[in-house]
Order: structure tokens, then sequence, then C-alpha cells
């Protein structure tokens, strides 16, 4: 027992960067110690795992859950970036948790952080984007009232604040951008039915389409999952098929189309062009680079972080929708359609 309490009083010495003695100090509620301290050392307690001193146990733990579903796509580890340092600028900790295949589930990093008493959970796109997905960890978080906000678009009820790009104006930038350059038969590519913000630009281009006297065949329509290697299969399809200009849902699905379009013999920008969403790294370092919808993921994750500070301090928010609105940034993978 002695053993397992020096071993305890030197991790979290260690983790904080602070003596063993300031670290008993604070385990037995004895003065002397700054508040931010104080804070560091229960936050690496509950971070190690270990149980906090029965005194110390009704404080909650300045810990919040940050689920994202990959680190593949280079938007997620921005947004944790982005998130991480706006947490730690209110005196918060993220905890990240990345869903793997066949690894643990995003109801499963729900019960985990339950355990550590986060003090909320910010999640960026999960399984509230999916209409037949599982939601009932989202219910059961909503039942306890724990400070929750979802970033991107959701199915409706769940009752949390989201902070989204506006899908809708994403599209709208991208098929005007195209039909400027003489684009007539664009196509799009994007994520499962269910798939709320897919919804939502497949919506956005029908309308675009319509108010130009256009329309858009479900031909020209792709589906896949949201990777290079998904985006492929579908673009090889959607060129065959006579398409010359493609919008994408994600950066790694565009590429996926470039990799498709070579692979057919088609020139891009000189046969076919391309456009992706959300900004992400290195697309300034493609050949050609990614002419792409960018995402403001600052103003978005700070956004987020200061809603869920709201809701921790105990103050009410609305369980609404704030949408930013998203910025064409026009590269190499877009030109004239050929005559």
């Amino acid at each position: 027992m002695l053993a397992h309490m020096t071993r305890r009083l030197a991790e979290v010495a260690k983790k904080v960067g602070v003596s063993e003695a300031t670290v008993s100090r604070v385990l037995n509620g004895k003065p002397g110690v700054s508040e931010g301290t104080r804070q560091a050392v229960l936050t690496a307690l509950d971070v190690l795992g270990y149980e906090r001193p029965t005194q110390l146990r009704g404080e909650r733990a300045r810990l919040v859950g940050l689920v994202l579903p990959e680190l593949q796509n280079p938007i997620f580890p921005a947004f944790a970036d982005v998130v991480g340092g706006a947490l730690a600028q209110q005196g918060l900790t993220a905890v990240l948790c990345t869903q793997t295949a066949g690894g643990v589930s995003e109801a499963d990093y729900v019960e985990l952080l339950l355990q550590h008493h986060v003090s909320g959970v910010v999640f960026a796109g999960g399984l509230y984007a999916q209409a037949d997905a599982p939601h009932d960890h989202y219910r059961m978080l909503a039942g306890r009232n724990l400070p929750v906000v979802l970033m991107n678009a959701a199915i409706e009820d769940l009752g949390f604040p989201r902070i989204s790009c506006d899908d809708s104006v994403a599209v709208e930038q991208a098929w005007r951008h195209l039909a400027s350059l003489g684009h007539e038969r664009i196509g799009l590519l994007l994520g499962p039915l269910d798939h709320v913000p897919s919804q939502r630009k497949l919506a956005a281009a029908r309308a675009v389409a319509a108010a130009a006297g256009a329309d858009l065949p479900q031909e020209r329509v792709g589906r896949a999952m949201f990777t290079l290697e998904g985006g492929q299969a579908a673009a090889a399809k959607l060129w065959e098929r006579g398409v010359t200009g493609i919008i994408c849902a994600n950066d790694p699905m565009a590429l996926g189309a470039v990799r498709a379009a070579r692979r057919q013999g088609l020139s891009v920008p000189g046969d076919v062009s391309i456009v992706g969403f959300d900004d992400s790294a290195f697309m300034t370092c493609t050949e050609p680079p990614l002419t792409t919808v960018r995402q403001p993921i600052e103003a978005m994750g700070r956004a987020a972080v200061e809603l869920l500070a709201l809701q921790i301090s105990g103050k009410a928010v609305a369980p609404d929708e704030l949408l930013y609105e998203p910025e064409l940034v026009v590269r190499g993978t877009t030109g004239p359609a050929r005559r």
C-alpha cells in the first residue's frame, strides 16, 4: 500500500512538474499551494487513472472529452489543435478520443469519459451526423445534463448546441465557380445517404442548378466513404459518365478524384476540374494544388469551446446551430471546360 502511494506521488509529480511534497499537500488538503497547481495535480490524478481522495471527489475534474472519428483526414488533427488550445486557455484539459476500425466505439468512449468525471464533451464528425447510426449515448449525456457541443451538422432533436460550417454556401460557391468556367456536366461526390452534411450539400446543389435552369440527375451523384480510396472509386464512375467537374465532400475524396482522372488518361485541370472541401493541411502541396472550400476551423473551434465553457459555468445555452461561412480557395485543380 505504501509503495503504491509513493509511486502515485512520484507519477503525479512528474506529470505536473512539481515536487512530491507539493502533490502530498494537495492530496491532504493542506494550504500553501496555488489554485493553478492544485487543479493541475487533480487533473493529473484523473488522467493517470488514480482515485481522488474522498474529500476531493466532490469537485468535477477539469477534463473535457474531445471525440473524433479519425486522425488520417488532416482536418481532424487541425480541429484537435484549435479546440485543445482554446480549452487550455479556459483552464481545461482535452482528453482525445479517436475511433479506429474495430476498436473502441464512440459509445465506449462516452462511458470512459463519464468514469473520469469529465466536465463536458466536444464531438467533431461523430455519429450524430448519420441518421441511421446509434444515438443512445447522446441521449444519455443529455439526460445527465453534461455540457456537450457538436461540431458540424447533426440529426434533429438531440438537444445540443452545434457549431457548423454552412454546407449550402460551400456547394453554392463551388458550383458557381465551376459553372463560370463553362462546366455544364457537374457532379457531386458525397458520403452515405443518411449523412446530414451530405444531404445538405445535395439539396444546395440541386437548388443552385435549378436556379440556373440546369438539373442534377442521380447518375452525377457519387457516394463513397470519406477516404482517398473511396473518392477514387466513386469518381472513376463519374468520369466515365461524362462529368467534367466534381464537387467533393472532403479533401481526401478530392485527391482520390484526381488519381481516378489520371488513371483514365484525363488531365487535371485540362480535361476535368475538381473542388474539395475543408482546405486541410498540405492541400497547397498537391500536384496540382487543390481548389477547395475552406472551413473556418479556428473560429469554429473557439466558438465550440466558448459554448462549452458557458455550460460548465452553469449558464444556459440554447440548443441552436450556429452556421459559419466557408471560403472558396481557387488553386490548380479547376480550369475552363474543354470545348
